[in-house]
């Protein structure tokens, strides 16, 4: 067959629809290397052509056997190049098949891999990060510690009074503003120390220190559970709960005799002191009022009882 446009009409229409009737029957009439016939060409539905032309009834047999042959040659030679083709691309296929699964595989193992590494590298990071966190936190702690310690000694500090070691006047306020109401009576007294400044110009401030100190302990110790502070200076504020005014004022007078019965000297010098004596005033503190108040009508109360002769204690 020559190369005319019918000729591969005819071919493309076998070729490009193989599951067709007309591609199997092709298939069926060449198979074991037969060929085509002019008239299995026409009786399929094809033409055979001359020059563009339809081939003349007079044309012979070996010139039809020619083309017949020439067509099928064609067509055995498309199939082999779409068989080749085809088999090109399932091979293609099956390798793409599986370097895309070994891929897939590889990717998965590549990506659990990664996520492990990830997950080890998270897993460190937050475990070094707790790790330092705890070491921090116990920084912290300690340092929290040692803060709060700090600051229970300076609240007392500012409690305290730095020479006698006796609460002050400020921790005397506060006990003041915070006493229970209904846990009984109250009592205020006011102590100063008899002619203390006898004592200083004498025997030295030195002396004076270790002499208030003395008197301090001795009235805390003696008056114990009651609160004893340092007012200021030689003064002493003492806060009695429980008792009323009488019994105040006779516990308040046996302190008064111990620290008469002492014997203060001079260490430096061995030089006796002679007897150091104080005076107080005492009142019982009425419910409504102030600390103010109270500790004003306590003072007048002691100063009489230094205009008395001090060495006493004057209740009112």
């Amino acid at each position: 067959m020559g190369p005319y446009p019918a000729h591969y009409d005819f071919a493309f229409a076998i070729l490009s629809a193989p599951d067709q009737p007309l591609a199997q029957t092709v298939a069926r009439l060449t198979e074991n290397g037969v060929r085509l016939t002019r008239r299995d060409i026409e009786r399929l539905g094809g033409r055979v052509v001359e020059g563009g032309l339809p081939v003349r009834s007079q044309q012979t047999s070996s010139e039809s056997d020619t083309e017949i042959d020439t067509a099928v040659a064609l067509v055995a030679e498309t199939r082999q190049q779409v068989d080749g083709f085809a088999q090109i691309m399932r091979t293609m296929q099956d390798e793409t098949r599986g370097f895309g699964r070994d891929l897939a595989q590889s990717a998965a193992a590549i990506t659990q891999l990664a996520e492990l590494d990830e997950i080890t590298r998270i897993t460190s990071t937050m475990i070094a990060r707790i790790r330092d966190s705890e070491v921090r936190l116990a920084e912290a702690t300690t340092e929290a510690d040692t803060l709060r310690a700090k600051l229970v000694d300076a609240l007392d500090s500012a409690r305290r009074d730095v020479l006698t070691g006796l609460p002050n006047r400020r921790a005397f306020e506060e006990a003041f503003a915070a006493r229970d109401l209904d846990a009984g009576p109250y009592c205020l007294a006011v102590c100063d120390i008899d002619r203390f400044k006898h004592v200083n110009d004498v025997h030295g401030h030195g002396v004076g220190d270790r002499v208030l100190t003395a008197i301090g302990q001795a009235m805390a110790a003696e008056c114990a559970p009651h609160l004893v502070v340092r007012h200021g200076g030689e003064e002493f504020a003492v806060l009695l709960s429980g008792l009323n005014l009488s019994e105040a004022a006779d516990l308040l007078d046996s302190v008064r005799s111990v620290v008469a019965a002492k014997r203060f000297r001079n260490r430096d010098t061995d030089t006796s002191l002679g007897v150091v004596t104080f005076s107080a005033g005492i009142t019982a503190i009425h419910l409504a009022e102030t600390a103010e108040t109270a500790f004003s009508r306590a003072d007048r109360l002691l100063y009489t009882a230094k205009a008395a002769g001090r060495d006493r204690v004057c209740a009112g």
